[in-house]
């Protein structure tokens, strides 16, 4: 493949979403109001919770079965890899620019959770249809490769909302919530003082010595507990996206649900018709979304530039470097398949911008969220050239 067939191949899925993207920044601007903040919400709502898990099952249960998840084992490890080495390289940007307490979980986020949802599934399918592609036959190469995506976005959903949502959550400065969670955990040691003050205090029955000793115990576990349980969301890990995943390997895995829906032949091919048309409506709607929340960064905030510049420096550079390395060397060591689609997703998961999400998380907890928005704008504004760089050299590599 020459290297004009290599840019245009790389090129062309980005100038896409860079258009619809720059379509949503439009419909938002205040004096078209179209797209304006409440308008988003919904529209948001409505990606998240119908179109976004209807594209992740149709695409999963089509081409998804056992002997696929087999082969595909190394993606869950990929993904942790990118969180773990962006998370190092997070808390160096932290130590070098000593942040506010509230932006720490916002930046370490930034650096470890990349969009795995929604670019993915815009680049690799628009990168199949490429002349220059080095993926073979455009079809075959978007069944699977949206196969890949998906199972990237489910994965990738999962690894946000345990890690990222928690991270932010912990670093969030709540007077009020600190107040009183200071006043419930004296309460609770208090009391677990006294029944420890006086199970220690002779008695003449060893039965109610126990019976005490038993009661401060149970007291220290349900505290434990509710801490772990404050602390950590589980509720959040099961998103509609997660859900999606699991309907979808149920179905592409379980022949007998796989012969009653998928295929020109199934008896129930229209209930997977209808949710792959309403799948379809991830993609585009996504995009808007993006351009109009990216829009509140052209206001500005208090983040300074030399925390933004540490976060395009991970996720641009030194991550997808990493990324190079470590596909490198699971090839050398045969822990995966030599597909170069494959391969190739698995490259550019090293190589995506922060995932959008983590406005919505920064805005649940309200800690940073116009600094996101700045932190958004431009790492989103320099993918279009690091994504285009990236993914030429990625398909030049596994070509």
């Amino acid at each position: 493949m020459g290297f004009v067939d290599l840019f245009s191949a790389a090129s062309m899925p980005v100038l896409k979403v860079l258009i619809v993207t720059a379509l949503g920044s439009f419909l938002a601007l205040d004096s078209v109001n179209i797209f304006g903040q409440s308008t988003r919400k919904q529209v948001n709502d409505i990606v998240f919770f119908v179109f976004t898990p209807s594209l992740v099952a149709t695409n999963l249960a089509k081409t998804i079965t056992l002997e696929s998840i087999i082969s595909m084992w190394f993606m869950p490890v990929n993904i942790l890899l990118t969180y773990i080495i962006g998370s190092a390289l997070g808390w160096v940007v932290l130590i070098i620019t000593r942040p506010p307490q509230h932006l720490k979980g916002l930046i370490i986020s930034a650096c470890a959770a990349g969009n795995l949802g929604s670019l993915p599934l815009i680049i690799i399918p628009a990168v199949c249809k490429e002349k220059g592609s080095p993926f073979g036959d455009p079809n075959v190469c978007h069944e699977y490769g949206m196969a890949y995506a998906s199972l990237s976005m489910a994965i990738g959903a999962i690894f946000l909302w345990t890690y990222a949502y928690n991270l932010v959550r912990a670093f969030s400065v709540n007077s009020q919530d600190s107040g009183n969670n200071v006043m419930a955990s004296v309460k609770v040691k208090g009391t677990i003082g006294n029944h420890l003050t006086e199970s220690l205090l002779p008695s003449s029955s060893s039965t109610v010595n126990m019976k005490e000793k038993w009661k401060v115990t149970t007291e220290m576990v349900k505290q434990h507990l509710r801490n772990f349980s404050r602390k950590v969301n589980l509720k959040a890990v099961f998103t509609p996206s997660t859900a999606g995943a699991i309907v979808g390997f149920l179905i592409g895995t379980i022949t007998p649900m796989r012969r009653l829906l998928i295929g020109t032949t199934a008896p129930l091919r229209v209930i997977q018709d209808s949710a792959s048309l309403i799948g379809d409506a991830s993609i585009p709607t996504m995009t808007l979304i993006v351009g109009g929340n990216l829009l509140k960064g052209l206001k500005g905030s208090g983040v300074s530039s030399s925390i933004v510049t540490g976060i395009v420096i991970v996720r641009f550079i030194f991550l997808p470097v990493f990324g190079v390395l470590i596909i490198k060397g699971a090839i050398y060591l045969s822990l995966v398949r030599v597909d170069p689609l494959y391969l190739f997703v698995l490259l550019l998961q090293f190589a995506l911008p922060p995932a959008m999400n983590i406005g919505t998380i920064t805005q649940l907890f309200g800690a940073g969220e116009t600094e996101c928005s700045v932190i958004m704008l431009w790492t989103y504004g320099l993918a279009s050239l690091s994504l285009t760089f990236w993914s030429m050299f990625f398909m030049w590599l596994v070509a």
